[in-house]
């Protein structure tokens, strides 16, 4: 058998590194880079908490305006949408710096909805149709969990995830919900990506 050439053995490289585990890669910087990242993000709607350590005054739970941005006690205008909690948190103790000595600033999201492009939706005849927020780790189960199951009109076997792909455009993958609701067929429990529609046909009769 012919030794792989330089020009495979180049491809199967970059294949092996496109599959490692992002989180063993060094951690992003940047807002851009946070669309990589497995913590979350938050979006236009969450609620969050923000807690000041020694500074009751200005721990506050406030919800992100339409326009991705918050106010609080001495910071009447920041940046909160398209942020991890770990990096607001940072950027809040940067602007606090002035007012209090070295702040210790801790956010927590308390109700969320994520940014557009990190939510699955379900659409058709699923028992509660919904948009929740991509999690790392969330399967087709876990999507049909939260949407309670579906209708007694699903065609469960005709169903298609709809997925976008790095250049911008579409793909459908067949998916069997009946198959693994009744039957208990694990394939089809297949990891869902940020972006994901769910799409449950009715049946024809």
């Amino acid at each position: 058998m012919p030794a792989p050439s330089r020009t495979t053995l180049t491809i199967l490289l970059a294949l092996a590194l496109a599959g490692c585990d992002q989180r063993a890669a060094p951690p992003a910087t940047g807002l851009a880079a946070t669309a990589e990242s497995s913590e979350y993000i938050i979006g236009a709607g969450d609620t969050l908490g923000i807690f000041v350590y020694r500074a009751p005054d200005l721990s506050v739970d406030l919800p992100v305006r339409p326009d991705g941005r918050l106010s609080m006690p001495l910071v009447p205008d920041i940046m909160a949408a398209g942020r991890t909690p770990s990096q607001l948190a940072k950027d809040i103790e940067q602007r606090l710096r002035n007012f209090v000595r070295e702040p210790n600033v801790t956010v927590m999201v308390k109700s969320f909805q994520g940014p557009p492009g990190r939510l699955v939706r379900v659409i058709g005849e699923a028992a509660q149709p919904i948009a929740i927020p991509w999690r790392e780790g969330m399967t087709l189960l876990d999507v049909l969990i939260a949407t309670r199951g579906l209708t007694r009109y699903a065609a469960g076997n005709r169903a298609e995830v709809i997925r976008r792909d790095a250049s911008g455009g579409t793909r459908a993958i067949p998916v069997r919900l009946g198959s693994l609701l009744r039957d208990g067929d694990i394939t089809q429990d297949i990891p869902m990506h940020p972006g994901d529609t769910l799409v449950i046909p009715q049946s024809w009769f």
